[in-house]
């Protein structure tokens, strides 16, 4: 049983018991039956408003979701293409092209380490992003740079 229901077996019963309506009692017991009544189809119109808006929102989160993907081109099944890990001869991510960076190896773990050419000129250390191990730079003339480990 719902509250429209309810509310109208509620009336019912209170006509049932043929109250009379001229008296004191009789017209509270009839202005409560009718508060019930008005109060059962404003929840009713507010739960069929409340189902449509929760359809709406629906519509818009999917919508909200093609656009995201659209805009910040996400791609669901490669959650992790954005990370480049510079391991792969095929990256495309521009930071380990020849013409602007510098690979040098770790002398303690041996990971790649590739620095921008023009950021290695300020440098006189660099921190291996790996083992945290801090190495000097070296500057010849041959190379823009060596490394050798800091003791």
């Amino acid at each position: 049983m719902n509250i429209s229901e309810k509310s109208a077996h509620l009336k019912g019963l209170m006509e049932g018991m043929d109250y009379d309506l001229t008296t004191k009692e009789g017209k509270l017991f009839a202005a409560i039956a009718d508060l019930l009544e008005d109060i059962s189809l404003t929840v009713l119109d507010l739960e069929d408003e409340t189902a449509v808006l929760g359809d709406y929102i629906e519509e818009l989160d999917e919508d909200l979701g093609e656009v995201e993907r659209t805009v910040y081109d996400i791609d669901d099944d490669d959650e992790y293409d954005d990370e480049c890990c510079c391991d792969d001869d095929e990256c495309d991510c521009g930071c380990c092209d020849d013409d602007e960076c510098i690979e040098l190896t770790c002398p303690a773990c041996g990971e790649q380490i590739y620095i921008e050419d023009e950021e290695i000129d300020d440098m006189d250390t660099i921190e291996c992003p790996s083992c945290n191990k801090v190495l000097n730079v070296v500057k010849g003339e041959e190379d823009d740079s060596e490394e050798e480990s800091e003791e």
